[in-house]
């Protein structure tokens, strides 16, 4: 007995709102990085670099072939200030 096409609409409603999600996921992690792919398992040496970025170029994904650094830059490093205890 052949299953009616009415009882396979939603299945294929769901198919389809679950590429159309990962499309868009897709496309907005890309947006979002500037259009380069994510990038996983990020050290402390990416994530410096990354903040070195951000204060260069003004995006987190962003590089420079400047040789020099713009005016500002001299000024702006990410050394904190800790309270030491005497």
């Amino acid at each position: 007995m052949p299953v009616p096409f009415e009882a396979l609409l939603p299945w294929g409603i769901i198919g389809t709102m679950f590429c159309v999600t990962g499309v868009g996921l897709h496309y907005t992690k890309r947006l979002g990085n500037d259009g380069k792919k994510t990038r996983w398992n990020r050290d402390l040496w990416d994530r410096q670099m990354m903040e070195r970025d951000l204060r260069l170029t003004g995006s987190w994904r962003g590089q420079s072939s400047n040789p020099e650094a713009p005016p500002g830059f001299e000024l702006s490093n990410t050394w904190k200030i800790e309270r030491r205890i005497f």
